[in-house]
């Protein structure tokens, strides 16, 4: 091959290496939108918020509607723990405060640590559901064997739209590192990683 056809064809695969890279690039960019898109769609890392309980309990009650509330809970493989809710589904009245408590156990011989995820499906019904208090908010270390019930206390905005007739809440739990507890600001919303049985 002649010097100037050398030239010529490495001019031409860094001109396809410079477009693939460019390629890339973008496609990284795209990937947030799409993902966005993709949790709509399915609740996966549903964002939920967190309010006051003063402005909660200011809600006014819906008390013609009923929504039925569904309860799911994993754990992460690496952490040993036993984790589920105490109560598989409830209905309630939106702009009604509720309570409800998950249980959890730690199935080792030592002090562990762990952080809950929160998701909710279906993905528009998240940022209609609000909680007061929720063990998600902070890290939960449970000693040797230690088991605990754990309070979450919600509402859900009167707003929710008439179509949305079911919540299935899921929580995570996955190992904590060694870190400050992470807590959900007010009027801010935390985001959820777990995986959805059927829809916290």
């Amino acid at each position: 091959m002649q010097t100037g056809e050398r030239q010529a064809a490495n001019t031409r695969v860094v001109k396809r290496l410079g477009l693939a890279a460019l390629a890339m690039f973008g496609f990284g960019f795209a990937l947030v939108p799409l993902y966005d898109v993709f949790c709509d769609i399915t609740g996966i890392n549903g964002k939920t918020g967190r309010i006051e309980a003063e402005a909660a309990l200011s809600q006014k009650v819906d008390e013609d509607r009923l929504v039925t509330v569904e309860f799911l809970s994993s754990v992460n493989s690496k952490l040993p723990w036993e984790f589920k809710p105490m109560v598989r589904k409830i209905k309630v009245h939106p702009g009604e405060v509720t309570e409800v408590n998950y249980f959890a156990r730690n199935k080792t011989d030592g002090m562990v640590a762990g952080q809950a995820v929160p998701s909710v499906a279906p993905g528009l019904a998240a940022k209609y559901f609000n909680k007061t208090e929720c063990f998600c908010f902070t890290r939960q270390t449970l000693q040797a064997n230690e088991s605990k019930e754990m309070p979450l206390r919600f509402v859900v905005d009167p707003a929710l739209p008439e179509e949305i007739r079911t919540v299935s809440l899921s929580y995570t739990f996955f190992p904590a590192e060694e870190q400050q507890p992470v807590l959900e600001p007010i009027g801010a919303v935390s985001t959820g990683l777990e995986t959805i049985d059927s829809v916290l």
